[in-house]
């Protein structure tokens, strides 16, 4: 019996080779035991001290992917929770970057509520300013209003229609008032517009 230790590769079943070396050592016992067709003990015994050699050959492999299976194992769950923390702390990191630029916002309303102002209009002045204001953090956080204005058509891809009503003078399907503007997030919808659709009846279905 001939076992090639050198063809041996990780696909291969080793404990299927170290059966068959068990059962050629079992073989070359009984041989050994019985010699036939003339073998001599001596020949027996070197086969028998080979199929060992063979035996203990299979068992270091086996421990060896063994022990390279558990190392893989533990290499990846520590892959797995390194990636883990660094992905929440990419993530506190980008809060963190939004809040500061929000922060400031925050300051100039709580300045506007506690200032004396002349007149209503210096009042609108000053929360116009805190509104430019807000809308460049967003710039900076990669936030942009959808272009949207009264009379342009209606588009589901970037807007919710929430009701409709009947203004001959608007386009028949198109917007004719906004309730909430909508945003996007580097070029991905980040919230559709909330809007009331111009439907003009049908003159048929009037008629009748």
């Amino acid at each position: 019996m001939e076992l090639n230790l050198e063809e041996f590769g990780e696909g291969q079943d080793l404990q299927a080779l170290a059966d068959e070396a068990a059962d050629g050592l079992e073989a070359a016992s009984t041989a050994k035991a019985a010699p036939a067709g003339g073998q001599g003990s001596g020949d027996v015994d070197a086969e028998i001290v080979r199929l060992k050699a063979r035996v203990e050959a299979l068992e270091r492999a086996e421990n060896e992917h063994k022990d390279k299976h558990h190392r893989l194992l533990a290499d990846f769950a520590n892959h797995r929770n390194r990636v883990g923390r660094e992905t929440q702390l990419a993530v506190t990191l980008a809060e963190r970057k939004l809040l500061l630029e929000i922060l400031p916002v925050m300051d100039s309303f709580e300045r506007c509520v506690a200032a004396t102002y002349a007149s209503v209009e210096d009042f609108h002045n000053g929360v116009v300013l805190i509104h430019r204001q807000m809308q460049e953090a967003l710039r900076k956080a990669g936030v942009e209003p959808v272009e949207l204005q009264v009379g342009d058509p209606f588009d589901a891809q970037h807007a919710e229609a929430l009701t409709t009503t009947a203004q001959p003078s608007l386009p028949d399907g198109s917007v004719a008032a906004i309730f909430e503007r909508g945003y996007t997030h580097r070029d991905q919808l980040l919230r559709p517009a909330r809007v009331v659709v111009n439907n003009h009846p049908d003159p048929d279905a009037t008629a009748s």
